[in-house]
């Protein structure tokens, strides 16, 4: 500035040499002098402070620092970089670094950003704050230097029983929210070892779980004892070829009847035995219709007795005579009674394979979630 002035003055002193000169000189003066002013209002648009909450505190006690910067909204801002723990000077701690805080001004021409710091001090002492610098563009600027006092804790070590020992640790409160995943684990972990369980017990007897029953309307014994002779009938080789096996086959066809239309076990009697049962069942003209074919049967089976094709044919229509005879009509608008098929012997393998791939995968889950349990529980009460 002194060196300014002083071209500015010799300007000046040029004025008697001639009026065009001296006009010259000072219209040279006068663009120095709005140079020098341009400048300053260029440095003054970029303004740095920096202020404390408390200019004084106690060892270990925080204290907020401000750091605020206004400039153009054009311009480019550059903040120191400190970082949390790092030391500003020798027993001044950075123990938190706060997000920059930008406020607009002027309707967007200029900005101001704040940069909050918390500092602790661990020694009393004056301590002395240097200005802290930040970089606007390709300029550096710094703030006001600050003073910061830390005062000492008196201690009476004359009067050791006003002070008192520290506190035991605090036991926390049971919170249910912490331990609400556990408990929801130990119940999914109980529900695992009932279903290994369940279905062990079912694997070890065999049982399936899911027994596949097959239904279907059963027939009236005269409508199956009908549809086995009509079947006879339908294959004659054995007539002509095996007079025993047909006999055979008629036979049982009729003791089959007999034990579903009578309800007594016609296929463990012998054929006098039947007869002397249905003596108060039958009337005379069907027992002696019944009685031929046995005494035939008898012989064709025991005798070596051989038939002819009419008298075969001559017994099959004494058995179709006799089952229409002595069946019983079922009414039409009577609910039919279903027969139950259970399941067969594979599928109920089948079952206990998948139940034992079952348990091998629940005891994977139920050993997971229970290290889970025991990690998580552990965390909790630590």
């Amino acid at each position: 500035m002194k060196s300014l002035t002083s071209i500015v003055s010799s300007t000046f002193t040029l004025k008697r040499e001639g009026r065009g000169l001296f006009s010259l000189q000072r219209g040279g003066g006068m663009l120095l002098l709005c140079l020098l002013f341009s400048c300053l209002s260029v440095r003054a648009q970029v303004q740095v402070d920096v202020k404390l909450d408390s200019a004084a505190l106690f060892i270990g006690q925080q204290t907020g620092l401000t750091l605020s910067v206004t400039y153009d909204a054009k311009q480019k801002l550059k903040m120191p970089d400190i970082k949390k723990g790092q030391l500003l000077i020798p027993d001044i701690e950075v123990v938190e670094v706060g997000e920059p805080d930008t406020a607009v001004l002027n309707e967007g021409k200029r900005l101001t950003v704040s940069q909050a710091y918390t500092i602790t001090a661990w020694d009393s002492a004056l301590y002395f704050l240097p200005p802290m610098q930040v970089m606007v563009d390709t300029n550096r600027y710094e703030s006001n230097s600050l003073a910061l006092k830390v005062l000492t804790v008196d201690v009476d070590t004359l009067h050791l029983d006003q002070f008192f020992p520290p506190n035991g640790i605090m036991e926390l409160p049971f919170l249910w929210e912490d331990w609400r995943l556990v408990m929801f684990g130990g119940l999914l972990f109980v529900l695992m070892l009932v279903c290994i369980g369940y279905l062990y017990y079912h694997v070890k007897h065999g049982k399936p779980i899911v027994r596949f029953i097959r239904r279907k309307k059963k027939l009236p014994p005269h409508q199956v004892a009908m549809s086995e002779i009509e079947r006879i009938k339908s294959e004659r080789k054995w007539a002509e070829e095996d007079s025993k096996e047909y006999y055979t086959l008629l036979t049982d066809t009729l003791r089959n009847y007999i034990r579903d239309r009578y309800g007594f076990n016609a296929m463990e009697m012998t054929s006098t035995e039947i007869i002397e049962r249905l003596i108060s069942e039958n009337n005379e003209e069907a027992l002696d219709e019944l009685r031929e074919i046995f005494r035939t049967a008898d012989l064709v089976k025991f005798a070596k007795y051989s038939t002819l094709i009419n008298e075969n044919d001559a017994n099959l229509v004494s058995a179709i005579e006799y089952v229409n005879q002595t069946k019983i009509e079922v009414d039409p608008n009577a609910k039919p009674e279903p027969e139950v098929i259970k399941e067969t012997d594979q599928k109920r393998l089948t079952q206990v394979k998948i139940m034992r791939v079952a348990i091998g995968v629940l005891a994977v889950l139920s050993l997971a979630v229970l290290a889970w349990i025991i990690w998580r529980s552990a965390d909790l009460l630590m």
